[in-house]
């Protein structure tokens, strides 16, 4: 079994907007490795990361998207920070994986600068952002098999050419296929 398409992005990129978009397009089910790890944890992630810390928190992470590569068969979005385990990198190989983008100055806007979103926090969160961007692109595109950009378009929008990127298994977005 393997999902009809795997979204993956930085915070604010719109994985969970667009995937219920991609997922209701499709007709199949939509699933968020978050909301995953939070009905097995039985909390929300922002208590994960202050009571037990980020380390513990990956790896129901890590195990929340394994057990949802080999199960779930609609639309799977992952944590933004998913893909930073190397052993989420080696399962995410051969699945139809999607990067969706998103600027520095878009992202800040779309996640508000959120508490729900611990990584954020802090004492410069447009500072954090940049640096996660910078961080973790380089291993989005190394996972990715199509590109989207998410600014300046609506959800409907992208949810267009992440489904054309698709179907049509060529390049989407003004970044194009990974090469």
């Amino acid at each position: 079994m393997s999902p009809a398409a795997v979204l993956i992005g930085p915070p604010g990129a719109g994985k969970t907007t667009v995937g219920t978009l991609l997922a209701a397009r499709l007709g199949v089910d939509f699933a968020d490795t978050d909301d995953l790890v939070e009905a097995r944890a039985g909390r929300v992630i922002a208590d994960i990361f202050t009571s037990d810390g980020e380390p513990a928190f990956r790896a129901l992470e890590r195990a929340a998207v394994a057990e949802a590569l080999g199960s779930h068969t609609g639309v799977l979005a992952l944590g933004g920070g998913a893909v930073l385990a190397e052993e989420t990198q080696a399962v995410l190989r051969g699945h139809p994986v999607v990067l969706l983008t998103v600027g520095l100055a878009a992202g800040v806007r779309r996640t508000g600068l959120s508490t729900a979103r611990p990584l954020l926090a802090g004492v410069n969160p447009r500072a954090t952002f940049a640096a996660l961007l910078a961080e973790r692109l380089p291993i989005y595109r190394a996972v990715a098999v199509h590109e989207v950009a998410t600014d300046d378009r609506t959800a409907e929008e992208v949810t267009d050419a992440v489904h054309a990127a698709l179907t049509a298994d060529v390049p989407a977005g003004s970044a194009g296929r990974r090469g």
